[in-house]
Formats: C-alpha cells, structure tokens, sequence
C-alpha cells in the first residue's frame, strides 16, 4: 500500500465507477433491512423537523437518491470525480460535489443529518476520531448520524473489484463497540445498533447516534 492512501482511494474508484454503477444500481432493492434503516433514519430527520442531510462517500448517488425519495434533503458528496459525474448523470435532480470526509467543507452546525453508507471501510483506524469530530462539526445540535459498515476485526488489501478492474484499498472490518466509542469519544450519543447477515460470509452493523443537544 502507497503512504498515499486518500489518493490511492480516489484512483481506485474513480477506475471502478462505471462497473461499480452497473453492478450496485439496484442492489439496495434486494435489501429489505437496509432499505428499513434508511427509512427510520429518513422519519428521525422529518420528526426532527427536517433539514439538510450529506449522504458522505455517496458514491455513485442511489442511496442519495432513496433518501430523497423519502422526502430527505439529501445532498452527496464523494471523494471520486468519476462517481460524482455519474451520480450527476444519473440522478439530475439532486446535488453531488466532490470532497473527502477527511476533510468536509461544510459549514458549522449546517447538516440536519449526515449518512457514511459503507464509506468509513478506507478510512485508517487512527483518522476516524477526527472524521467523526468534523461529523459533530457539522452536524446541529441533537443532528442525527447512520453509520453502515462491515463487521470484523482485521484490514483487507483490495487489488481489485467490481468487474475484476484493479484497485488500491484496505478495507476495514470493524467491531461495533469499537466504532460506537469513537463517536461516544467525539460527543455521539448512541441510539440503536444493528448487526446485519451475521452468519454470512461478511457481515454488517447499521448504527444511529445523535449529536448532543
């Protein structure tokens, strides 16, 4: 693995994009559990009063999309210029821009909610308490947060995907109690944790927390 992991990440997506697409368009559809968190993510923002929500590391926008389905300001942001121009294309109705979760340019206490859907996975261990520090940044008080992510305990070196094409990613699997006391640690409050096909092969955690206030 290149030290240059966030470029190394945007390469490798920005190779997969259009496979990537292809292959996930309508995968949420065949996943009624997810598709049941997005929704009770969705009521939380409307029973809050509802508000902007950054879909972060959205990809090439289907969950963006859903979410703004539901009746959800959902904007995405990605770190690939390649599935920003696909989600753009795809879903014209809605508002993608590139940036990093690393680094989010967005204002004080301006985001109702904030989604990483499976898009923590590249983020290195010793960053993710100041990712999610910049996610309590942003967020209003008593803003909501839906994490999704792979269950485990290790770090995988990806060299390919999504129609065999290369990449250059570790992929994270994490235990839930660990990533629920780094948001503790930033000032979450937890609010329910579910773990996801936890007899397959690879199995998930969908977690809601709530930003103090």
């Amino acid at each position: 693995m290149s030290a240059d992991w966030l470029e190394d990440t945007r390469t490798s997506y920005d190779t997969v994009a259009a496979s990537y697409t292809e292959l996930l368009r309508d995968k949420l559809t065949e996943l009624p559990h997810l598709i049941s968190a997005l929704a009770a993510f969705a009521e939380l923002i409307r029973s809050d009063g509802g508000g902007p929500v950054a879909d972060v590391g959205c990809g090439p926008g289907h969950v963006t999309a859903h979410l703004r389905g539901l009746g959800v300001d959902a904007t995405g942001i990605d770190l690939s210029p390649a599935m920003v121009e696909i989600a753009r294309a795809e879903h014209p109705d809605a508002r993608f821009e590139v940036g990093s979760m690393t680094e989010l340019d967005l204002a004080d206490d301006s985001l109702a909610g904030l989604i990483a859907w499976w898009s923590l996975i590249h983020i290195p261990d010793d960053l993710v308490p100041g990712v999610f520090a910049g996610f309590r940044r942003v967020l209003r008080p008593g803003g909501r947060v839906l994490l999704g992510f792979h269950v485990g305990d290790e770090a995988r070196h990806k060299t390919e995907g999504y129609g065999g094409h290369p990449m250059n990613v570790l992929v994270h699997l994490r235990p839930p109690a660990r990533v629920a006391d780094w948001l503790r640690e930033a000032g979450f409050t937890i609010d329910a944790e579910t773990v996801l096909d936890p007899d397959g092969r690879l199995a998930g955690c969908v977690l809601f927390a709530r930003a103090p206030g």
